[in-house]
Order: structure tokens, then sequence, then C-alpha cells
């Protein structure tokens, strides 16, 4: 048998695998599989460490697994597909969350084997992200997918492939332009709204509302840089939030960027300059307006009397939830989320509201799992509190992310090590290294000595403060995205449509048909 997997192995994989353990204080040999095994999977655990004992007890047992796999067998036999009509669609965005950042994030609620809010969900799929010219696409054309029904060109928002980034003269031709599923929300009678911890104009939020061909649109001075003397008919992102076709009927709007909405004349922050306050004509709009800017204003909003709900926390984006204190006045994404509920629902016809965990995005682009992943748990959060106050009869909740990000989670930990630790063993280099780790970004010069050829010990750099960076293995000013599937959750009305492996542009059309909402295919009409 030996002599057979010789030839079997090819050689170059051999020469390959001898070079790679080396420096070990024991080389196998070209015969010696089972040592190349050993060595490829080896037991990490450091001299003198015993294993976790925090582990279930049972865990150890036959039984234990038997009777785990029998209970998930009957709750899915006995799972019957809900068909009723949704009034109601809650699509929740965790910008970002790949299937790594969720399972890494698993381990901040006590363990690899706890779920988070959302792994709950009757139903699951995978959604591919590619866009028409990326294979790996950002959070703008990937908005126009999952919200619009279309996929797109890379950082353009609202509009078909037929609009290039920054494109100024196709990007306000209307015959480009694409609907998102709250306007067929909104014209079959609902309410609609957004949340999320990102600016209100940020690339994913603006997808519900905006048609332009740069995400990077979001006040009339970045247009005017951008388009010149072109731009004076292209309305920007803000500006199409307070005035356009589906921004002036959002009913519920919350978030970070205040500085896009106000003139620099008139705010100090503000980074408009055509001389307009956006949120002074909200208030004007209708005597029934309310604006708030910190948390206790929001607690303290009468909901069943307001009309339309503006709240902008930040001038740009939101604090992440590990940055704040007791004295940090802003609401979390769980409070922001009931509140959203609260005053969507006075419509007897329904809602659809979009709300983001935006932040995970932005600290995975700085390298910063800690904070990355306790976003992640701040989503799951809110997606919990929504479904506690919202029926699975009638009401189709979505959880999906919009990309993935070049993170990695390996090394081999012990089950209920902490994950931000080094892992068991060390490299080839006699240096420690991470269970989580990044492709590339902006951490790279701190765990690598270029001067010297040689990786700096990450625990130098890795201290247990919450905005620790950690390696990258190439510098980048921001780490990537990723270009794997995402995961899809659902529960509620015709959720098991959200299952297999599809393409993004493919959810709105699956929601859109459980509500009945659109031109498209529903199941009012079949």
């Amino acid at each position: 048998m030996g002599t057979l997997r010789k030839f079997i192995f090819p050689s170059l994989l051999i020469h390959l695998l001898l070079c790679t353990i080396e420096s070990l204080e024991y080389v196998c040999s070209r015969e010696d599989e089972d040592c190349f095994d050993r060595q490829m999977h080896p037991d990490l655990v450091r001299q003198g460490e015993e294993l976790e004992r925090s582990i279930n007890p049972l865990e150890y047992t036959n039984n234990y697994w038997l009777n785990l796999s029998r209970e998930f067998i009957k709750q899915q036999m006995n799972r019957q597909p809900n068909t009723s009509k949704a009034k109601n669609i809650i699509f929740f965005l965790g910008d970002g969350m790949g299937l790594t950042t969720v399972a890494a994030a698993r381990n901040l609620l006590g363990g690899t084997e706890q779920k988070l809010a959302f792994e709950e969900f009757p139903y699951s799929g995978l959604s591919k992200t590619y866009s028409v010219d990326r294979i790996v696409s950002d959070s703008a054309c990937t908005a126009t997918a999952y919200l619009c029904g279309v996929k797109a060109i890379k950082g353009t928002i609202g509009v078909n492939g037929q609009v290039n980034m920054g494109d100024c003269a196709a990007g306000i031709d209307r015959n480009n332009f694409v609907e998102s599923i709250a306007k067929w929300a909104m014209d079959a009678g609902k309410s609609a709204g957004v949340v999320t911890t990102t600016r209100v104009t940020h690339a994913s939020p603006a997808g519900v509302y905006a048609n332009i061909a740069d995400r990077d649109w979001e006040n009339d001075s970045k247009v005017k840089e951008a388009c010149g003397t072109k731009s004076a008919k292209i309305e920007d992102i803000a500006y199409q939030l307070m005035h356009g076709e589906v921004g002036r009927k959002l009913s519920f709007i919350m978030g970070g960027g205040k500085q896009n909405f106000i003139d620099s004349s008139l705010y100090g922050n503000g980074k408009r300059s055509d001389g307009l306050d956006l949120i002074e004509y909200f208030q004007q709009e209708h005597p029934d307006n309310v604006y708030v800017e910190t948390r206790n204003e929001l607690m303290q909003v009468n909901l069943s009397e307001a009309n339309r709900v503006l709240g902008l926390y930040q001038d740009s984006h939101m604090l992440c939830h590990l940055e704040t204190d007791e004295n940090t006045n802003q609401p979390t994404l769980e409070e922001m989320t009931i509140k959203a509920i609260e005053h969507l629902q006075h419509n007897e016809n329904g809602y659809f509201v979009f709300i983001e965990g935006g932040l995970i995005d932005w600290l995975h682009h700085f390298n910063k799992p800690r904070l990355a992943l306790d976003e992640t748990i701040e989503f799951s959060k809110a997606i919990q509190a929504a479904r506690q106050i919202t029926s699975e009869e009638d009401t189709l909740i979505v959880v999906t992310a919009d990309h993935s990000h070049a993170f990695s989670y390996g090394g081999y930990p012990q089950r209920k090590s902490d994950v931000f630790a080094p892992a068991p063993v060390s490299g080839k280099d006699g240096k420690p290294y991470m269970p989580l780790n990044y492709a590339n970004g902006p951490s790279f010069s701190k765990f690598f000595d270029t001067e010297s050829g040689q990786r700096v010990d990450p625990s130098l750099n890795i201290v247990g403060n919450t905005d620790d960076e950690f390696p990258s293995t190439w510098p980048m000013q921001w780490e990537t995205h990723g270009g794997d599937d995402v995961p899809v959750y659902a529960s509620g009305p015709w959720s098991h449509l959200f299952t297999g492996v599809y393409e993004q542009n493919a959810l709105p059309h699956f929601m859109a048909y459980a509500a009945c909402l659109g031109n498209g295919l529903t199941m009012c009409k079949t």
C-alpha cells in the first residue's frame, strides 16, 4: 500500500511539502505519508496544557451527537412551508458579514456551538455576489442587486449595467434607472423605512431610494467636483433622500451622516455647497415630521403621532458599539430597529424596512476583528428583537450580507479558547500566529519587518485593546472585500424560497413574490 501511495502522490507536491516543513525538528521521508499527515494536522496542545474542560461532558459520548441529529431530523420533518401572503418585510443586511465572520462571531456568544439569532431561522441559502463587471463587488452594486433585482456596475446605485461608475451623462438617463423593492412596497400602499449604523446616504441604504452613477456623490459638492458643469442636472444622494420619488415618501430614516444634509456656511461640519439645509426642509415639510439627534430624543418620541421620523446621530458613520459608553447619547441598532417597527406597523397595509449593520464591513476594512465581530453580535440582537415583536405568520424576515471580506479563521485553536489569542503553537519562524487574519490591509507594516524580511511577533501589537489590528498578508490602504458567496437566512411567509444557491439579484424578487409587490411573478398572480 505504501508503494502504491508513493506513485499516487505527485513528486512536485512532495517537494513543496518538504520545503514547507524543512525547519521542523523532524523532516518526513518521501515514503512516510503518515508523518506528513501528522504535521499537516497536528495535535496543537501546548506542553503542560490540559484540554479545555468547560466543554459539555456529554459531547464526549456517542449519544449526545446521535440525539442531536435525531432532534434536527424531527425538526426538519415537522417544518411546514408558510404560504400565506406576507404583510410585512424586514430586510436585514450585515454589510461584509461573510460566513467566516458569522463563524468567528459565535465565539463571542460562548463558543462555536452557539448560534446567532438568524441561525435559528428555518431556511437558509447562499447568494452569489459578483457584479456585471467584477468578481469581487462593492456595497453599491450589490445594493442594486438585492434591493432592485438587477445586477450592475461596481460603484453605481439604482442604475443598470449601461451606467459606468462616474458617468455623469448616462447616470441621469431615466431609461437606465431601476426601482427598489421599497418603491414596490409603497406603490402597494405599504410604509417603508431605512435604518443603518452608517451614514444614511452610504452605499447600502442608498440602494433603497437613490439612482446615481457614483456611490461617493453623497452631497452636491462631490457631484460638482466630479462632473463640473454637467452637475446641474444630477441630484446627489442626500438630496434624493429628501426630494426623490422614493426618498421623500420614506416614513422612517435613521443612522448617521448629518454632514451631507447641510451647507458648510450653515453648519461647521456641513459638506454641502448649495446653500441648502435639507434637515430644516424635512422639519418644515409637515408639522408632524420628527427629527432627532440623540438617543434620549428618540426614546421620547410619540411614534403614534409622528408623520415621518428622521434621526441623524453623527456627522458621518455612527460610533460602533464598543466605542460607546454610558455618556454616549446614541441609540443601538436594536433600539432603532424596535422604534422603526413600532412606527411602521401603524400602517394597516403593512411595511417594508431595510435595516443594516453597516459597521461590520467598515471595521474589517481596518483589520479590526474585535470590533467587527462585536458589531455582528449587535446585528444579531437587532434581529432577535425584531423577531420577538413581530409574527412569523405575516412577517417575512430576510437576513443576508452584501459581500464577504478577505478574512480568515484557522490555525487549529482549541474549543472554548479565546479566538483573539495566538494559536496553540508557533509558526516556522518560532513566533506565534493568530487564528484570525486578513489577506490584505493596513496592518501589514505592524506585523512584517520589510527590512529584515521577518514577521513581527503579533503578540507585541495585539494586546487586548478593542481596536487591536490583526495581521494582514500584504499591504493595502484598506482591506478588501471577498468574492465568496454569502449566507441568506429567512423566516416567515414563503421563506422556503430562499433555499439553494442563487444570484444575489433574486432576493427582492423572492420578497416581492411573498408580499405580492411589483409587476413580476407573485403568489397573487399565480
